[in-house]
């Protein structure tokens, strides 16, 4: 068989690769924003979802949401900052679902205060939330995957993890070390099957990100950085997170995906 049949007998296949049918996802931070966005589009492209959030708010909402994609939606509130809870977590997936085949991690939170009076409890909270929790929900869904020796996770991290600013010695580093958790991930666990990539958004329209972009001086200053001159939506990831979570990215590990309107590189 010529190089060129064997092309041609592949093809036909190019977005059935796109499809999550039968797929069962895990969205942390899945209940508000980016989450959200990224839980619902995994159910639109075929997978059941299960959605995580600190408390109740806009998980059922959510999980609801799922379900009326024609998918099999469910919530669970567990701080995944605790390690005892990320265990409950996953075993209540594994119980209801028999194994999970996607991880998103997209809890985050946010401390902008000038270094030297910066609260010191603050600094620790956004270290948890971003980068402890993240490990945490890694470590015990990487165990899964694991004995399966298959799964795709996709962290989300940020263009700060790419470009410090002032006044923020925590979240930047924060998602620098996301970056950097990411592609030790990859080279651990690709071997044995698991895709561990990433997701860096720019400033997306979502109420973490309001306080900035509700400023108008600030909003401007945003858009006079990104060269196509508008802000991130929530679709915007839908093709990110879909393509990542996919068969269509099998060969795709350890990269952190840039969704953001050419911001690093201007």
């Amino acid at each position: 068989m010529s190089d060129l049949d064997k092309i041609m007998a592949l093809v036909p296949t190019t977005l059935e690769r796109f499809r999550l049918d039968g797929k069962v996802a895990l969205a942390v931070g899945g209940n508000r924003g980016l989450g959200q966005a990224m839980a619902l589009a995994l159910a639109a492209a075929g997978a059941d979802v299960c959605v995580i959030g600190r408390g109740p708010e806009g998980l059922q909402e959510t999980a609801s949401a799922i379900t009326s994609l024609g998918r099999k939606g469910m919530s669970i509130a567990a701080d995944v900052t605790d390690e005892d809870q990320v265990e409950h977590m996953v075993a209540k997936m594994v119980e209801t679902y028999g194994r999970i085949d996607i991880l998103v991690n997209s809890q985050g939170a946010v401390h902008l205060q000038p270094t030297i009076e910066f609260d010191t409890e603050a600094w620790q909270r956004v270290i948890d939330v971003n980068l402890k929790s993240l490990f945490l929900c890694c470590k015990h869904v990487g165990r899964v995957m694991l004995t399966r020796g298959k799964g795709k996770i996709i962290n989300i991290s940020s263009v700060r993890g790419f470009q410090g600013r002032a006044e923020d010695p925590a979240y930047a580093p924060s998602k620098g070390a996301v970056n950097q958790l990411t592609h030790s991930l990859s080279i651990e666990w690709g071997p044995r099957g698991i895709n561990v990539n990433a997701i860096a958004p720019v400033f997306t329209r979502t109420a973490m990100a309001a306080p900035i972009l509700d400023d108008p001086v600030k909003r401007n200053w945003v858009l006079s950085r990104i060269p196509m001159k508008r802000l991130g939506e929530l679709d915007d990831l839908f093709g990110p997170v879909v393509f990542l979570a996919s068969e269509a990215s099998n060969f795709v590990n350890g990269h952190v995906l840039l969704v953001d309107g050419g911001w690093v590189g201007a």
